[in-house]
């Protein structure tokens, strides 16, 4: 896949900035480490991101192979199409995991062919918008160049949101760690919600794939959760139920996570994981890092909030190599 320069990735943004498509200043100046909206009377609950939506496939899909972009189309396919997902007129957010200023084979952030072969899906189905956004732990423009997600999303045809101090708002999650807090307004707007982790090794919460990749969503002083991380991993996903989950795990980084920073730390796997159940999924890829789903208590929490089975063999599943 061709790269996309930085001069024209930015060249582009700016475009869609001045076409209103997005703020100039969110993305190059106001970025905040605490990005909090002023507070209204009353919290604003997020969409459902499955309405409308019937008979999803309850099952998930590995596919291995050594093509990311073949393999996400097999995924989809094997799942009953992206239209199964995704309607003419939606607008559509993509939530990779683009954190850190890593370039891809370092493990930290989600491989980023994988998120440009997702944008050109969502088109394909007829989809108004694709949006894709994080809320990053370093420099969002950092990050997002660093990790090759803006440049090959933007080419794709997506708008990349980062949100600047304003565009949080505040939400209700309806949990007992995180009951109102604010959280990017993008997920407030969007139709659809495809959840894109990359699977990797956490310091805190013993692994980081797709329950904990919706931490990203929210903005504020998250570490404040990190006494109850697991109840907390369970709210958030509680609060954000994705039309579709999509993990990575091309690459995983296997210790040192969430960050990593050694190539020593990641073993390629060439597998992604697609599927609806949440709880399922991360329970399959923890096995990537050597874990069972009895080591990971937010699977188990998860579960009891019937986000999904920590049991992942007994869901149906396919396990497909190109």
């Amino acid at each position: 896949m061709a790269e996309v320069s930085r001069r024209d990735f930015f060249k582009r943004l700016l475009k869609a900035a001045s076409a209103g498509l997005l703020s100039i200043g969110a993305y190059l100046g106001f970025y905040s480490k605490e990005p909090v909206r002023k507070k209204p009377l009353k919290p604003k609950g997020l969409p459902d991101y499955r309405k409308g939506l019937k008979d999803l496939p309850e099952k998930f899909v590995v596919v291995k192979g050594q093509n990311p972009g073949s393999m996400v189309r097999e995924a989809l396919k094997r799942l009953g199409g992206i239209e199964r997902f995704v309607r003419p007129g939606e607008r559509v957010l993509i939530k990779p995991n683009a954190s850190w200023a890593r370039p891809p084979e370092y493990g930290a952030t989600t491989e980023p062919s994988l998120v440009a072969e997702m944008v050109r899906l969502c088109y394909e189905a007829g989809a108004k918008e694709v949006w894709v956004t994080d809320v990053c732990v370093n420099d969002p423009e950092k990050a997002f160049i660093t990790s090759g997600i803006g440049p090959l999303a933007e080419k794709a045809g997506a708008i990349v949101k980062i949100p600047s101090e304003r565009d949080f708002i505040y939400t209700s999650v309806g949990g007992e760690v995180i009951k109102n807090w604010p959280v990017s307004r993008f997920y407030h707007e969007a139709d659809r919600l495809i959840n894109m982790p990359v699977v990797k090794h956490h310091s805190l919460s013993g692994c980081t794939i797709a329950m904990k990749n919706l931490y990203g969503a929210m903005g504020g002083r998250r570490n404040q959760f990190h006494q109850d991380i697991h109840l907390a991993i369970a709210e958030i996903s509680r609060a954000l139920v994705p039309t579709l989950t999509v993990v990575d795990a091309i690459r995983v980084l296997k210790r040192n996570g969430p960050t990593g920073g050694s190539l020593s730390d990641v073993q390629y796997h060439w597998s992604i994981i697609a599927g609806t159940d949440i709880v399922a999924i991360d329970s399959y890829c923890a096995g990537f890092l050597g874990l069972n789903p009895e080591d990971l208590p937010f699977l188990a929490l998860g579960e009891r909030m019937g986000l999904g089975r920590a049991n992942w063999r007994s869901l149906e599943h396919e396990i497909i190599t190109l």
